[in-house]
């Protein structure tokens, strides 16, 4: 299988070491020279390397594309009008309109469209999604994402579009929708002119109820965090998804409804260990075999529309400064 990675920055290099021990021939063109000088060290031939990103097009049977956020629609439209099969890092566009355009093309041209969402392919999060439907929490009240840490921010989007999106759409899997309603907070510390910290309030409805998920990102808080705290109403999960290997501690806790109010029943608590693959690596190889079966991906064109959708909400409720609705917009799979 011939790959062509557009892309050779920081991501693009785990890329692209991920793929190079992959058993697939790998192209590389990225518009900075010095980018394609580092891929010729590494050991990529002259003859694999471009700065045209359409170089490749014709011999490619798949695109990677781990280019700036601006550039993914432009280069994702013109791979999939080619009727080749395309991995894209989220976000898959900045608009959900844009987003909206490549699914129905991928559909048109009956092309595997696989969004970047890491997170689903992480033996933890499987784990909890299986937990979840199986009943295992009872009704989720809430959920809540820590995903932020010191570091040099990006250029190309804001945090939120940048990490937030990350734990936005790592909820929309474990529910199986999106939300009803999404209020946010957004603040521009280092006066970039694009957020450097985010709060996102989210609201899933359901016929069993509410639930209520929140997540916190940004660039200023020592450390690196990557956590996510599940309650429910029969069990409670807490992960940090930069262990390795994983761990998910489960709080057997549960509040009982008494004459006089409500007594809280403090149950068990329990640790679960995973060994866990490099998540990079487990999404790739999924990638590929998507291409070779012709099924659909885990994190499918539909979901990265839902969550740039979300996060559509979350700057317009950030700009704004109410809440925002989102109706029942999504597109029908």
């Amino acid at each position: 299988m011939k790959i062509v990675l557009l892309g050779a920055g920081r991501w693009g290099q785990n890329h692209l070491r991920v793929l190079r021990s992959l058993p697939v021939e790998v192209f590389v063109a990225d518009l900075n020279r010095q980018r394609l000088n580092d891929c010729r060290a590494l050991g990529v031939p002259d003859s694999h390397l471009s700065e045209d990103p359409r170089s490749f097009l014709a011999q490619a049977d798949a695109a990677v594309v781990v280019t700036p956020a601006q550039s993914h629609f432009a280069i994702c439209e013109e791979y999939l009008n080619s009727g080749k099969d395309v991995f894209v890092e989220k976000p898959m566009a900045l608009s959900s309109l844009e987003a909206q355009v490549l699914v129905e093309l991928a559909g048109k041209n009956k092309c595997i469209l696989q969004v970047g969402h890491i997170f689903r392919y992480n033996a933890v999060s499987r784990w909890l999604y299986e937990s979840i439907r199986q009943g295992k929490f009872g009704h989720i009240n809430m959920m809540k994402g820590n995903f932020s840490g010191f570091k040099r921010p990006r250029n190309d989007t804001g945090v939120a579009f940048a990490q937030a999106i990350h734990f936005v759409d790592l909820f929309n899997y474990f529910l199986g929708r999106g939300p009803a309603r999404v209020t946010a907070q957004l603040k521009d510390f280092l006066e970039r002119g694009m957020e450097d910290e985010a709060l996102l309030t989210m609201e899933y409805a359901s016929d069993a109820g509410l639930t209520w998920a929140k997540v916190e990102s940004g660039y200023h808080a020592p450390g690196k965090h990557r956590e996510v705290l599940i309650i429910g109403t029969m069990l409670s999960a807490f992960c940090d998804f930069d262990l390795s290997p994983g761990k998910i501690l489960l709080y057997h806790n549960q509040h009982v409804k008494e004459e006089s109010g409500f007594k809280s029943l403090e149950g068990p608590a329990q640790q679960l260990n995973f060994s866990i693959e490099e998540p990079l690596l487990t999404e790739l190889r999924a990638f590929l075999n998507c291409v070779e079966t012709r099924t659909q991906p885990l994190a499918n064109g539909h979901d990265g529309y839902e969550s740039v959708r979300v996060l559509e909400a979350v700057m317009r409720s950030g700009k704004e400064g109410r809440s925002i609705e989102l109706n029942d917009g999504g597109l029908k799979r």
